[in-house]
C-alpha cells in the first residue's frame, strides 16, 4: 500500500483507480466498483503560480491546520490509522484485514482518538528514559 500510494507517485493523486485493488477477491472488486475498471491518475497536470515544478505537499502535525486538512491517513504495519484532524491528534487503526465493503461513517465525531493508556496520563512523574516505554505509539509525519 505504501509503495502504491506514497512511493509510487511524484506529487499526488488526482484519482485512485481499480489498480489499487489488484489481488483482491473478484467479488470484492465487483462490489466496490460495480465491475468497472479504471486506472489511477496522478497529478501530472499541475501548474504552479511561479512556473516552478510542482512538489509533493508535506503535511505534519504542525502544518496540518494551516493547510486546511480535515482527515489524515497514516499507513501502519497493522492497518490504516484514520484521524479526524479537527477533532483528534490520533485515531483508531483499521486493520488491513477489514472487509473494504464495511460501511464507515464520515462524521468526525465517529472517529474519536483512542483512549490514552493510564500509564501515559501523567508523564511529568515518569523519568524521561521511561517515557518512551509508556507513551502511546510514536507519531509519524502525516501524508495526504
Amino acid at each position: 500500500m505504501v509503495q502504491h500510494l506514497v512511493d509510487g507517485v511524484a506529487v499526488g493523486w488526482d484519482e485512485l483507480g481499480t489498480d489499487l485493488l489488484a489481488g483482491a477477491p473478484p467479488q470484492v472488486v465487483t462490489a466496490l466498483t460495480g465491475g468497472e475498471q479504471w486506472p489511477s491518475r496522478t497529478l501530472d497536470h499541475l501548474i504552479t503560480p511561479d512556473g516552478s515544478p510542482p512538489v509533493r505537499m508535506t503535511v505534519t502535525e504542525r502544518t496540518a491546520a494551516d493547510q486546511d486538512v480535515q482527515w489524515s491517513y497514516v499507513l501502519r504495519s497493522e492497518g490504516i490509522e484514520v484521524i479526524s484532524v479537527p477533532h483528534a491528534d490520533a485515531g483508531p487503526v483499521i486493520g488491513w484485514d477489514t472487509d473494504p465493503r464495511t460501511l464507515f461513517s464520515d462524521h468526525p465525531a465517529d472517529w474519536p482518538a483512542p483512549t490514552p493508556s493510564p500509564l501515559a496520563t501523567s508523564t511529568r512523574t515518569v523519568p524521561r528514559a521511561a517515557r518512551a516505554a509508556v507513551s502511546p505509539r510514536p507519531r509519524t509525519p502525516t501524508r495526504r
